[in-house]
């Protein structure tokens, strides 16, 4: 390890970019899923209460093997593995490409979520491996500026493709990054150091597994009543699988997660800050593609057009924030970015409308991207200067597991969240009119069904919904929206409140490292 890590103070660009691309496959392909995910739905008859379980499932699987992927990556190598991830990505999106119906690409999701599951830590375990420690603040936050960069254009691309050919061309933006990042670390990034002997726990990462599936399913039923079977039993598992975890790392000689790591209040803060950004990006995915098609009856490509303005200025914001991760600690670089995440989500809690303007979106998605690129620079850098020797592959998979359980309940919880506000908002607006519980409901329903029949349009189309027994559904939507961004913007202010309490400041890392 001491002579891997004594490279050259130079960082190849080479490497750089095969880690940025392979790592920006994991973020791209469910960001431009959700985003065109009323395209995918009404082509393929997807029932509403599977949409949240489709646009999250293969972050779930992610979430739920890659604890497993860090530890095989530091027994195996870690440049076999992100290469074999590469490999399994592309194959299983051609094959979605070709998906019949709803259940086959579900399938598929969960496969790619199992190959995405080797580009997640890796390409982080890879960078901690062949860069000199004095150096990777700043090489993560070129890798993290390219995934900016791509995040920003893709979007928009994918938006005009899938007005012009078709929502199946989604499936193939993963496979070309892929081929070229596998070209790319075959030919330029050097095989890590590997820790022999070193066994996987399968039971710890089995757990962990059930754990997160059962939370998943639990949250997304929901929204149907806490109550019900179909919610308080997946949750009642996922408790005792998690319970179960914890005794069974507490007595395993290598278990998937040292618990002991989370003995430093750094690293502990530095992973709910993970959760967070993550939750609230793969939330805001979502958000925009139901709030975008259903109310403002914006096209795919316009959707997508969001997430470009801004993209070059992010860009340079995380290079910088590298740099000053590095020059100072994580700590201020880190609650910088969960305060401009919160004020993203309050923004548009004070402004979403029927008729909100585009530019109040596109400052929205700019801020919460600003935020999350910020914020995960000094997490990555906090989490990977923790890492004993032989085990960056181990230690980054904790931080990858953390941020892709908050991508997989992003998407679950928003949904939930906006289903019940908006239930209650046009409920209230029946209340109003004088109609019944029953009138409204129907009238909902009507206007559902009817823009599912007809996919060129609105779910909410203002034609229908003057038949809609006078409901004003698409104010009854923006307000719930309202209030589910009014909700989640507070776990980002109790998170940076956190760091701020938990974290070194400048003074304390001098009196523990002094020079």
């Amino acid at each position: 390890m001491a002579a891997a890590e004594s490279r050259s103070a130079s960082v190849p660009l080479p490497v750089v970019l095969a880690l940025a691309l392979a790592f920006t496959v994991t973020v791209i392909d469910p960001l431009v899923l959700n985003l065109n995910m009323p395209q995918v739905s009404r082509a393929l008859h997807v029932p509403p209460q599977a949409v949240g379980l489709l646009g999250g499932a293969a972050t779930l699987v992610m979430a739920a093997s890659v604890l497993a992927a860090g530890r095989l990556g530091d027994t195996v190598g870690l440049k076999r593995l992100l290469r074999l991830g590469l490999v399994v990505v592309t194959v299983v999106d051609l094959l979605s490409a070709l998906s019949p119906g709803y259940g086959f690409l579900m399938a598929m999701r969960f496969l790619a979520g199992l190959g995405m599951t080797a580009l997640l830590g890796v390409p982080l375990a890879l960078l901690k491996v062949s860069v000199p420690a004095e150096r990777r603040p700043m090489a993560i936050g070129v890798l993290m500026a390219v995934d900016v960069v791509l995040c920003g254009l893709l979007p928009a691309f994918t938006g005009w493709a899938v007005t012009a050919v078709g929502w199946r061309f989604l499936f193939l933006i993963a496979p070309l990054l892929c081929l070229v990042s596998l070209w790319l670390t075959t030919r330029h990034v050097p095989e890590s150091p590997v820790r022999r002997g070193s066994h996987v726990d399968v039971p710890g990462v089995a757990l962990v597994g059930v754990t997160l599936l059962a939370l998943v399913v639990g949250l997304a039923a929901a929204q149907n009543g806490v109550s019900r079977p179909e919610t308080w039993v997946p949750l009642t598992i996922s408790a005792v699988a998690a319970a179960l975890f914890v005794r069974h790392a507490r007595r395993a000689p290598e278990p998937a997660v040292d618990l002991t790591l989370f003995r430093s209040a750094p690293f502990s803060v530095a992973l709910a800050a993970t959760l967070t950004l993550n939750f609230l990006i793969a939330g805001l995915g979502i958000v925009l593609g139901q709030f975008g098609s259903v109310v403002l009856s914006m096209s795919p490509e316009a959707i997508g057009l969001l997430y470009l303005p801004g993209t070059l200025l992010i860009a340079g914001a995380v290079i910088l924030a590298g740099h000053l991760v590095g020059k100072y600690t994580p700590r201020p670089v880190m609650v910088t970015g969960l305060l401009v995440m919160a004020a993203s989500g309050l923004l548009t809690a004070a402004t979403a409308s029927p008729t909100m303007a585009v530019w109040l979106l596109v400052l929205a998605t700019w801020l919460c991207n600003l935020g999350s690129v910020v914020a995960s620079a000094s997490v990555s850098e906090t989490v990977l200067s923790r890492a004993p020797a032989g085990q960056s592959g181990t230690v980054a998979s904790v931080q990858m597991a953390f941020a892709v359980s908050g991508s997989a309940f992003g998407p679950t919880v928003y949904v939930m969240l906006l289903n019940q506000f908006f239930q209650r908002e046009w409920l209230a607006d029946a209340k109003t009119r004088g109609l019944t519980v029953t009138q409204a409901a129907q009238a909902v329903d009507a206007v559902r069904s009817g823009m599912a029949q007809s996919p060129g349009g609105a779910v909410y189309d203002p034609n229908l919904l003057r038949q809609a027994s006078g409901l004003d559904l698409g104010l009854d939507f923006a307000d719930g929206l309202r209030l589910t961004m009014l909700t989640v913007s507070g776990l980002p202010l109790v998170v940076a409140v956190a760091a701020l309490l938990l974290m070194p400041s400048r003074r304390r890392r001098r009196a523990h490292h002094p020079a």
